[in-house]
């Protein structure tokens, strides 16, 4: 496995841990010869041993289907090689001669069972010519499955553009020597169906995005109480509701105390949830581990005043919903926070903070985490998590019946819950997120935010050792 099969690398990047590579004494065609009898194994498993077309283009990506072809042609495989475009390096041009099979030109094309495309990789910026989208489309429409090597061509790497319309989808994209961020990025993502890494010995690098992982989540200790597991306080708004379903998640996620502050007892507040209606009085214990605020708050007077009570508080927070709306820079507190959200309240933030709101989704959360001095967990189909410190988390595509009203408030609930527990937002964020995917994921299909609150527990499980 690479040094760190997590890390996620742009293109600069990848460039210098391969040029890296080289240096310490790895020719660039041994780091080729990996990479391409990879891609050939893959196609090779894939397949079945039934016949794979390769497409090669002119550089380097291309280089490594010649190589992945004649891996598949000393296993016997049958085999057809479309060279797009001539060699233009000299790897691929020495994998081109290596190659004892026939090399066709674009013309006819050809049926199989499985193409592999290699045809661009992640240095492509421009959209892909007409001609080469044509050869591209119409081979995916003769074939049944489709490999894709490092990226489906047609996709901008650091971005996850999708760089020509009507791109054919991968049934695996293989990535070579590191992941990229258009695997995990929207609207790229969907693209590449099942993630592979092939390993071609790159170092880690300091500083580089990681995929999220798995959490070990450490049971409470034996002698553990309820304060010791952390008391999270529940600032409900007009909307109680919100803050009943997060209420609800963080009893699931380890914190040993849960409590809603409201100025009266809602409807529907379960036995096992206290509720104190000396509300923002409360806010003085001294035994709070965390706070949440937001979710159903409203945006009124009234909500400006008991956004401002929770913040001053000083204590770390997760601030969701409505209250992202209302926060602004000169908002009181510098305890560590977690701002979770979505699209149109991360422009409200940006407006607010006077961010510019250009480039990837990524950059963006980054800028507002440095200038709000808080984790940012930026949500949607490709959630991301960044630190005021740089530190990017991306995540891989969770159930996209996610996408049911109060998710959310679920998951600020589970983020709460977990900072509670120990204070550390990025891992609180972190923590939560992957929770949320795999509570999604026991509930398989069209289930409610109360399905995904009550499934939080079963998640739990998967994350204790």
């Amino acid at each position: 496995m690479p040094a760190d099969p997590n890390q996620v690398l742009d293109v600069a990047a990848m460039r210098a841990a391969e040029a890296a590579l080289i240096d310490g004494g790895i020719p660039a065609q041994t780091l080729m010869e990996v990479a391409g009898r990879a891609l050939g194994e893959w196609a090779r498993r894939l397949g079945s041993g039934r016949p794979v077309t390769v497409l090669c283009g002119p550089g380097n990506n291309g280089g490594d289907g010649y190589v992945a072809a004649r891996c598949l042609m000393e296993q016997g495989v049958p085999v057809t090689v479309i060279a797009a475009c001539e060699p233009m390096t000299s790897e691929a041009r020495t994998a081109r001669a290596l190659f004892a099979g026939e090399v066709h030109a674009p013309g006819a094309f050809p049926e199989g069972a499985l193409l592999l495309d290699c045809l661009f990789g992640s240095g492509l910026s421009r959209p892909l010519p007409d001609d080469l989208l044509a050869l591209l489309t119409g081979l995916a429409d003769t074939h049944t499955l489709r490999i894709a090597a490092d990226l489906p061509s047609g996709i901008e790497a650091d971005s996850g553009a999708v760089l020509n319309p009507g791109l054919p989808a991968c049934n695996v994209t293989v990535a070579l020597g590191a992941w990229k961020h258009a695997h995990y990025a929207m609207p790229a993502a969907p693209l590449m169906g099942a993630l592979r890494l092939v390993d071609i010995g790159v170092a880690a690098v300091p500083g580089a995005a990681r995929v999220l992982a798995r959490p070990r989540i450490v049971p409470p200790a034996p002698d553990a109480h309820k304060y010791k597991r952390g008391l999270l306080a529940v600032v409900a708004g007009m909307m109680p509701g919100a803050a009943l379903l997060s209420a609800e998640a963080a009893q699931r996620s380890g914190a040993g105390y849960v409590k809603l502050l409201a100025p009266a007892r809602p409807e529907g507040v379960p036995p096992a949830l206290v509720c104190d209606v000396s509300d923002l009085a409360a806010l003085a214990d001294p035994r709070i581990a965390a706070l949440l605020v937001g979710p159903g708050l409203g945006r009124s007077a009234e909500a400006v005043a008991r956004l401002a009570a929770a913040l001053s508080a000083d204590r770390p927070i997760v601030i969701d919903a409505d209250a992202l709306v209302l926060l602004r820079p000169e908002s009181p507190g510098t305890a560590p926070r977690v701002l979770t959200p979505h699209e149109g309240e991360m422009a409200a933030l940006e407006a607010a903070f006077g961010l510019a709101a250009t480039g990837t989704r990524r950059a963006r959360a980054l800028a507002l985490a440095k200038a709000a001095k808080a984790v940012v967990l930026l949500k949607g189909p490709d959630s991301l998590i960044a630190s005021p410190g740089g530190d990017v988390i991306v995540t891989p595509r969770a159930s996209a019946w996610l996408s049911v009203a109060g998710s959310g408030d679920v998951l600020a609930g589970i983020i709460a819950s977990r900072l509670a527990v120990h204070g550390d937002s990025f891992l609180a964020a972190q923590e939560g997120l992957w929770l949320h995917g795999e509570a999604a994921r026991r509930c398989g299909s069209a289930f409610t935010a109360g399905d995904l609150a009550a499934a939080t527990g079963y998640a739990l499980s998967a994350a204790c050792p």
